[in-house]
């Protein structure tokens, strides 16, 4: 392979990756318009019109999918061993993506905005959209560098780090007929329940462990987002299990109560993910200590600041994430 073509497969390695001219002229510090040339001599080396349009962005031909089968792992390998053993954050130009829920972007956007603009200016974050379900695929296709969230994947490709386990509570509206301290089993049961499902899945954790009760509940609304918990409960007479994360500024604000839920949960863990490619990746490593810090903080306050709105809670109960 002639030198030339070896700097092409670079850039075309970015634009598969980033699936845009302009994402991958960011990526590589180039120019668009040096990109754009750059798949002109593409196209004349390797005979094929490798992308074409497709909306706003661009689909890669047959002829390009199985030609970055074949190099995009020697790629990335090359560059690992290339890429400086440094970071420095105030000089660093890179755009991160990263695939989480809408409550932990609560938990994480603001705080991290604020060091950016503090120690790393020239760092651009982009959010996209998250389902428990596709961690593996957004990774192995490096549509994102990172995602945080609640999967449960087997050792491979893929890395993953501990954040922390959430807190359950069963939350409803003020004055709801189930709030109160102890809500029974078949109490429970026998409510119209609100559930969050990102992937869209109506069976969750607490219906596995009323399943092996022998029983069911109702899943009267399903909604995608944490952020429409609140306004639900508030004013319907739904309840739901939800993470006292998601319901914090709620129960602070007195639109809606909470109580120890009857349903034993298994342990849960929120969880930072990102590709084995980018295990020597220094400026992923220092956006996951970043994101880990405030998470963890973050969560930790929002528990505090909950506890004591907990309907007729015990000061002298602790709330165990595992047994509510």
């Amino acid at each position: 392979m002639r030198p030339h073509e070896l700097n092409l497969l670079i850039i075309f390695d970015a634009i598969m990756t980033e699936g845009s001219i302009s994402r991958a002229a960011d990526r590589l510090s180039m120019t668009q318009p040096a990109v754009s040339n750059a798949v002109s001599r593409m196209r004349v080396a390797w005979k094929d019109e490798l992308f074409v349009k497709a909306g706003r962005n661009i689909k890669p031909t047959l002829k390009a999918e199985n030609m970055w089968a074949q190099v995009k792992q020697p790629i990335s390998d090359l560059s690992g061993f290339i890429r400086p053993s440094d970071f420095t954050p105030a000089t660093a130009q890179r755009t991160f993506r990263i695939a989480l829920a809408d409550i932990v972007a609560q938990m994480l956007m603001v705080p991290l905005r604020k060091r950016i603009e503090a120690l790393a200016p020239g760092i651009n974050i982009h959010l996209v959209p998250y389902t428990i379900v596709n961690t593996v695929e957004v990774l192995e296709s490096a549509n994102v560098d990172l995602v945080i969230g609640a999967a449960s994947l087997t050792p491979g490709s893929v890395r993953s780090e501990f954040l922390f386990q959430p807190t359950y509570a069963c939350a409803m509206r003020k004055g709801h007929t189930l709030a109160k301290k102890n809500i029974t089993l078949e109490e429970f049961a026998a409510a119209d329940h609100l559930l969050v499902s990102l992937s869209g899945d109506t069976f969750g954790f607490t219906d596995e462990v009323l399943a092996q009760q022998g029983l069911t509940r109702r899943i009267a609304a399903t909604v995608n987002q944490f952020s429409l918990l609140g306004p639900m409960l508030e004013q319907s007479n739904l309840i739901a299990v939800a993470p006292l994360g998601a319901i914090s500024k709620d129960l602070q604000e007195g639109r809606i109560t909470a109580t120890h839920s009857p349903v034993k949960i298994p342990p849960t863990t929120a969880n930072m993910y990102w590709h084995k490619r980018q295990d020597k990746d220094p400026g992923l490593m220092w956006l996951k200590e970043q994101t880990k810090e405030i998470i963890v903080a973050s969560d930790q306050e929002s528990i505090h600041k909950a506890l004591p709105f907990f309907c007729q809670a015990d000061p002298t109960e602790g709330v165990d994430g595992a047994h509510i």
